[in-house]
């Protein structure tokens, strides 16, 4: 067993929520699928690279392509995130550099979620997460994006009563009314133009360090660290799939 492989916890969790195939042709072990999915996003080997221990390197690779497209990792996601601590919750960015090979993608009216700046081509990643920096929404866009360009977007289903701790370049009035209209809190720092005097808690604010932690677990798996991926639904579905390791971790660590 490899230490990338899933845990028997992982997997029986994981298990219940795959697609039933009760015809036709069986389908290849799920699990050694899974796992060989898995040795190529933390490893950040080319698909070719995947030993045969997983089977046929077209087989883990057209089921990762299949089933993002039929949206089964967003479904697992959201299966397995729904019993997230929304009390408070944390939104924030991360950069990731993009490789030479994510870049060749044709160009057109689709969105790359690549953007060119003086380091290169980047990708931003928004992520917002719960109490226990457990990520529970995520989306891409180009590197030179603001930070805030998704935040609105993210916090849609904030609950009432919740508290939302985010850095000061979340400090706009239209995020601040956005959270007021879902009766919520944000407890973000002024920006230092700020001339109209606002609530805030640095003592609070010290949790939002999860969210941060949550990006170094995710950038632990080497495809997450660095963009492969042509499309941004294959790099999104990558980092929803170690989202769902990192519940899972969690999870598993919690007596």
């Amino acid at each position: 067993m490899s230490r990338y492989d899933l845990t028997d916890f992982e997997w029986r969790v994981i298990e219940p929520l795959l697609p039933n195939k009760p015809r036709g042709v069986p389908r290849v072990d799920d699990r050694r699928v899974l796992n060989g999915i898995f040795w190529v996003l933390r490893s950040g080997a080319p698909w070719r690279d995947l030993p045969e221990r997983y089977g046929p390197r077209t087989t883990c690779y057209n089921r990762f392509v299949r089933w993002r497209k039929a949206g089964v990792w967003d479904r697992l996601m959201a299966d397995i995130t729904k019993t997230h601590d929304g009390e408070v919750q944390m939104i924030d960015t991360s950069i990731v550099r993009v490789h030479q090979q994510g870049a060749t993608a044709k160009r057109g009216g689709r969105d790359y979620c690549l953007g060119r700046s003086r380091g290169g081509l980047t990708t931003k990643i928004h992520a917002l997460v719960d109490a226990q920096g457990r990520p529970i929404k995520l989306t891409l866009t180009a590197g030179q994006k603001s930070d805030i360009a998704s935040a609105v977007d993210l916090i849609r289903d904030l609950p009432e009563g919740a508290m939302l701790l985010a850095d000061k370049g979340y400090d706009a009035n239209a995020l601040r009314t956005a959270i007021t209209e879902r009766k919520a809190w944000a407890n973000i720092p002024p920006k230092a133009n700020r001339k109209d005097p606002i609530c805030f808690s640095p003592f609070l604010y010290k949790a939002r360090n999860l969210v941060e932690r949550f990006f170094n677990k995710a950038k632990q798996f080497r495809r997450i660290a660095t963009r492969y991926a042509k499309l941004a639904e294959n790099y999104l579905a990558a980092l929803k799939l170690v989202s769902i390791r990192i519940w899972l971790r969690s999870n598993e660590s919690t007596p």
